[in-house]
Parts: C-alpha cells; structure tokens; sequence
C-alpha cells in the first residue's frame, strides 16, 4: 500500500474528477478515501496540518496539495507523458489555463439562481446546504478570485465553449491526436456545470462529443479502504527523499515557514522548510501520530511566508 497512491476526495469534487480521469486514461490501480465534502476532514487534517482544499493525494508519509501537483505526480508514477503540462502546446494550454481559472467559477455562476437552489436541497438538505454555502463564502475570503456572476458567467462559459470547439475542429482531443491533461483540465469546469445545472452540456457538435469520449474512460482500478489504512501508511513509512533544492530560495531551508494558497482556500499550512525546487515546496511536519511527514505544495500559486 505505501507506494499505492491514495486519493482523499469527494465524488462531487470537480477537481478530484479531473485526478480520477487521468487515473482512468493511464488504467492506474489507486486507493480511494472519501472525505467530508468542508471541513473538519478527520481524515486528512491531521496528515496536511489543515489544507483547506480537495483533492489531496497521500503516498506513504508523503502528502500531495493541490490537482496540478497530483497531475504531475502521476505523470512520473505511471510514465505518462500526455500528463505533463509542459508538453502541451500553446493553443491548447491557454485553453487549459482559461479553464482552470475564469471559467471555473463562471461555471456556477452561469446556473440559473433557482436550479442551483434546488441542486444543493437534493445533494445536502436544508441544514446541509446552509453549511456548504457558509463554507464556500468563507473560503473565497482573503484571496484573490472574484468569481463572475449570472450573465457575466455566461458570458464567460459561452465563450469558452466557441474556442473549445473551434480547437475540436482542428484535432481529435483538445492537446492533439491524443488524449492528455489538457483534456480533463477543459472537461472538469463542464461536469461542474453540467452537475450543478442538472442538465446534459448544451454546446458544439465535436464539444458534446468530445465530452461525451472524456467521461467514458472512467477512473481506472479504484479500490475503497478506511482512514485506518491511510494513516497506518503514514505510520508506517518514511518520507522519499528530498529534491535538491534552487540556489535562489526565497527562505532558508529548515526555517518555520506557513505554505498556503494565495486564490482562494487561504488557510495556511505550518512546518519547517524542506525543499524547495523550481515548481515545488515541501514542507516538513513533525507529528506525534505520524511521526515525519512531507507535505508538498506547488509553487505557482501558493505564497510561502517565514514565521
């Protein structure tokens, strides 16, 4: 299991459904843990000393934040190129970035008032969404997203929609002839709006198709285990050993820092600097369940602050 990876997640998270896709593409055999949809995760929490965001990949003592890390973690376990960003070419990684940023939030915002209503009443209930609404007001505070609104949102959502099907007219899949990571970061925003609106994805011809290809290729072996299992692989191992870290760093290495993202989900994560590389930060948590735990972050993103 220690160098299984384990995905904790939510089957309604937008960005965990871009990991399981590619966990699907590459036929990966992964464990899954399914977390509470807003904190407190009992599950987690104690592993990344309290990220706020979802999904989070765990390889043994090692703790991976945020999609774009995970993507490139999975790149490297199972061989895949077509995961890494960095060969994507630029028509489709602007799509990719459009995607990953504005339209993400448009995504929610372009769903009618009323039939978003009714989609958190059937997900959580009354007092359920009434928490899940307080929570995602509460993790836009301190950064700096503003997502647009009603037909500003559509505006936006339109428009990405026009380029991506333009981009599907010239090849099969948005980074080329193959399926690859700039595939599910353009599909994610879609399921969300398709999940929040209830409602198959009006678009293109070649988009609805094309749409339509990316969910068929599942999530490859998925395999439940229990929080006693991942904290037992915790436990259990130590942390790989560490990058070499940049000549340049912004702060000493074993200095106490606070790592956090500087979007949205703000809540920052304290440890001792371990390593820090050209699109990487680690830091080192010193638990007394766990003993040491490396938690990794991307740097793109993410503000790292010395205490």
């Amino acid at each position: 299991m220690n160098t299984t990876m384990i995905l904790h997640h939510y089957d309604n998270s937008p960005y965990a459904e871009k990991i399981r896709l590619m966990f699907g593409l590459t036929k990966a055999h992964w464990y899954s843990l399914v977390s509470p949809v807003q904190p407190p995760r009992p599950n987690l929490d104690p592993l990344t000393g309290g990220y706020r965001r979802i999904p989070v990949a765990q390889i043994g003592a090692d703790i991976f934040c945020d999609s774009a890390l995970i993507t490139r973690e999975i790149a490297a376990m199972m061989q895949c190129p077509a995961l890494d960003p960095t060969l994507i070419e630029a028509e489709a990684t602007a799509l990719m970035d459009k995607a990953e940023k504005e339209v993400f939030f448009a995504a929610i915002g372009a769903v009618a008032p009323m039939r978003l209503l009714g989609t958190m009443l059937l997900a959580f209930g009354p007092l359920g969404m009434y928490r899940f609404v307080k929570d995602r007001a509460g993790l836009l505070k301190g950064g700096t997203v503003r997502p647009p609104q009603g037909g500003d949102a559509k505006v936006v959502l339109d428009s990405f929609l026009a380029s991506l099907e333009s981009r599907l007219e010239q090849c099969a899949w948005v980074g080329g002839d193959a399926a690859s990571v700039a595939d599910f970061a353009t599909y994610h925003p879609l399921w969300l709006y398709v999940n929040c609106n209830r409602r198959p994805l009006k678009a293109g011809p070649k988009v609805e198709e094309w749409y339509r290809r990316v969910a068929d290729m599942g999530y490859g072996q998925r395999e439940e285990i229990t929080q006693d299992k991942a904290f037992g692989a915790a436990r259990e191992s130590d942390p790989r050993a560490l990058p070499a870290s940049v000549d340049n760093a912004p702060v000493p290495i074993g200095a106490a820092v606070e790592v956090g993202p500087s979007d949205y989900g703000v809540l920052p994560v304290a440890g001792s600097l371990a390593a820090i590389t050209e699109d990487r930060i680690i830091l080192a948590r010193d638990t007394a369940e766990f003993g040491l735990l490396h938690v990794h972050f991307p740097r793109a993103g993410y503000s790292l602050f010395q205490k």
